[in-house]
C-alpha cells in the first residue's frame, strides 16, 4: 500500500507534465476597420483543416494544438465583423470562399516567428472565379513556456493575412456582381463633407 502511493503522485506528476506541454489554443482576430465597401452577394466559408509545421514539431519542444473548429469560428466571426459581403452564412450562398491555411512556426535571431499563409478562392455555383493567396508573419517571445506564448502571435499573424485576403477581394468587389450593379461605396466622413447642422 505504502509503495503504490509513491507510484500514483509519479503518475499524477506525469500527467500534469505533459498536459504542461502541450499550448490549446484558441483565437478571435477581429478587423481593425470594417470594409470600405458592401459587395451585394452572400458568402459561405469553406475552411480546410489547418496545415502546421516547425519548430513544434521537435522533440522536447512543447507542442501545439489549434482546432480546425476554432479556425472556422474565428475566420467567419472576422468576416461577420468586416462586412465585406451582405452577409456570410454556413449553409450554401450567392459565392463560396474556400479557404487553407498553413501556419509556420520558425526560430531565428533569438525568437520565435509564426507565419499564416492563406490560399483561397471564390467561386459561384462550382465555377472558379479567382484564386488569392495572403500572408502575414508576427514574431513571439524568445520562449514559449505558456499558452499565450503561441496564441497572441497566431493571433496576430491570422488577423494579418485576413486583412491581407480581404483588401484583395474588396478591391476585386466589380468581378463579383452582375453588370448593373457596382460595390456600394461606405461613405468617408472627412473635413470637406458639408455640415447639416444649425
Amino acid at each position: 500500500m505504502t509503495h503504490s502511493i509513491p507510484f500514483t503522485m509519479l503518475l499524477l506528476v506525469l500527467c500534469v507534465a505533459e498536459a504542461g506541454c502541450v499550448h490549446r489554443i484558441q483565437v478571435r482576430p477581429l478587423p481593425i476597420g470594417v470594409s470600405s465597401i458592401t459587395i451585394h452577394r452572400t458568402v459561405q466559408p469553406v475552411i480546410s483543416p489547418i496545415a502546421m509545421e516547425g519548430a513544434d514539431h521537435r522533440p522536447g519542444i512543447a507542442l501545439l494544438e489549434w482546432s480546425h473548429l476554432d479556425l472556422k469560428q474565428a475566420v467567419f466571426r472576422y468576416l461577420q465583423q468586416r462586412g465585406t459581403f451582405t452577409s456570410v452564412s454556413p449553409d450554401p450562398a450567392d459565392l463560396t470562399l474556400r479557404v487553407a491555411t498553413k501556419l509556420r512556426l520558425t526560430s531565428r535571431s533569438g525568437l520565435y516567428h509564426y507565419r499564416i499563409l492563406l490560399q483561397a478562392e471564390v467561386s459561384e455555383d462550382a465555377r472558379l472565379i479567382k484564386s488569392y493567396r495572403a500572408e502575414h508573419t508576427a514574431a513571439g517571445s524568445s520562449a514559449r513556456w505558456v499558452t499565450a506564448s503561441d496564441r497572441d502571435p497566431i493571433e496576430t499573424a491570422l488577423r494579418g493575412a485576413l486583412e491581407d485576403l480581404m483588401r484583395q477581394i474588396e478591391e476585386d468587389g466589380a468581378i463579383y456582381l452582375g453588370r448593373t450593379e457596382q460595390p456600394l461605396q461606405r461613405p468617408s466622413h472627412d473635413k470637406d463633407t458639408p455640415s447639416t447642422g444649425r
